[in-house]
């Protein structure tokens, strides 16, 4: 799987900018300084130089920066060109790295070769592009715990833990004349309880990551009229929504990322649901409903000086079981109920005002307790879908190997699959199919 060409790619976003860098990476890069920059560079050190294209003319001036094998980002001879920001010649720049052999990195290509080279395991490439994608100050953080190796530690103490009660179980398997039982005299279950309460830890720890990654979505729901776009507003900080009086005046879903307590959540505010024979209301109202059907939270509004009336009871009854869904009784300023949170029967209000903000941080907390967010701490970090479903792979095979306590051959195994879904989290048994759509996603460059 090792790489024996030589790839460059622009790394700073498309447009304008003060600063603008051309990354190359692969056994190539001391020969093409040699014809860019037109002498030696000290590695690890920043030259002041002309890049210059085949007549030796400059295309620009900027720092030159030689990263030797294997002290590199990509454990490659690696060359950054920082010159101008400017489009045009950062393309000129490019052409001139293509013309003397290089090609176009693929998405994600500096990243997965640094992978590949041992630089970085599968869980910390991955924290790289969640870093980029960061939303909140507090996914950015986990992310760099990420980054810094703090999952892996965790995959690979349980790893280790694994391997040797498998030793000791395999023990058995190799020396049945023994009379000693191994898995009594080292005390196997104790030690498997220890590693499925390691893994619970570990597991919860990764739940509390993959909200601050994927974040929640929540959609805004209710009959016109109820205050759902000045909810948005009030939420955001800004006037995204159109408000007036008119009912129906949302009549698409208005998308927005806000930061919740750290976590960030993706507000939908939809279009009022009630019976309507306006054409373009009718759609809205029905991709009001196909938004909440791919929801992970329904904040229900409703008036409170009203209370719950037959159209709240409607709605109430058409939306998914397993879907959580909050009560919001907005327009206490209208009333003489102050902003608070109320739970009756398994059910949660919030009464306050979206018109002055009385009761937004009540809502707050409690849209971070129904989806089960605890607490940021610096013993979280960056977690993916795959990640969770690889942790609870392998606390099946921990549950079945502790009914097998009597047939260690079949103890043995449920290990080593627990041990083989783990790995799959740092890359050690990975597939090649999965490493092309996980570095697919990352931008151009890194």
């Amino acid at each position: 799987m090792a790489a024996h060409d030589l790839i460059a790619a622009i790394a700073t976003a498309p447009g304008r900018s003060g600063i603008g860098v051309i990354r190359l990476s692969g056994p190539g890069a001391p020969s093409l300084i040699e014809q860019i920059v037109g002498r030696p560079l000290q590695p690890r050190h920043a030259t002041l130089a002309d890049f210059r294209d085949r007549h030796g003319a400059p295309i620009d001036q900027g720092l030159a920066l030689y990263f030797p094998a294997p002290h590199s980002y990509t454990g490659e001879d690696m060359l950054e060109l920082q010159g101008h920001g400017g489009p045009v010649v950062l393309q000129l720049l490019l052409r001139r790295c293509l013309e003397l052999g290089a090609r176009v990195a693929e998405p994600g290509e500096f990243t997965k070769r640094a992978y590949l080279n041992d630089k970085l395991d599968l869980a910390q490439a991955e924290s790289v592009a969640d870093l980029i994608d960061a939303t909140t100050a507090e996914a950015a953080r986990c992310a760099v715990r990420s980054l810094h190796g703090i999952f892996s530690e965790q995959i690979h103490g349980l790893t280790r833990a694994m391997i040797e009660l498998r030793a000791l179980v395999e023990a058995t398997l190799d020396f049945p004349e023994e009379e000693i039982d191994f898995l009594k005299q080292t005390d196997a279950a104790g030690r498997l309880r220890s590693l499925q309460q390691q893994l619970e830890a570990v597991l919860e720890a990764s739940r509390q990551g993959s909200l601050l990654r994927e974040g929640i979505h929540i959609v805004l729901a209710g009959p016109p009229n109820v205050g759902k776009s000045s909810l948005l507003n009030r939420m955001a900080g800004e006037e995204l929504a159109i408000v007036t009086d008119i009912p129906g005046t949302t009549r698409d879903a208005i998308r927005q990322i806000i930061d919740v307590g750290g976590v960030p959540a993706h507000i939908i505010d939809t279009a009022g649901l009630r019976e309507s024979e306006d054409l373009v209301e009718k759609l809205g109202i029905a991709r009001t409903w196909s938004a909440i059907e791919k929801a992970d939270l329904v904040l229900l509004l409703e008036e409170a000086a009203r209370g719950e009336t037959p159209e709240d009871r409607a709605i109430l009854g058409q939306l998914p079981q397993h879907l959580p869904c909050l009560r919001v009784m907005n327009k206490v300023d209208l009333t003489d109920h102050p902003p608070a949170v109320e739970i009756q029967d398994g059910t949660t209000r919030v009464w306050l005002s979206a018109k002055t903000g009385a009761g937004i941080d009540l809502l707050r907390e409690a849209v971070l307790k129904t989806v089960g967010w605890q607490s940021a701490g610096e013993g979280l970090y960056m977690a993916r879908e795959r990640h969770l479903q690889a942790l609870k792979a392998a606390r099946e095979h921990l549950q079945r190997a502790s009914g097998q306590g009597q047939r260690p051959e079949l103890f043995a195994e449920e290990l080593r699959l627990a041990q083989e879904a783990l790995s799959s989290i740092t890359g050690e048994f990975t597939a090649d199919d999965l490493l092309g759509e996980i570095f697919a996603r990352f931008c151009i460059g890194k």
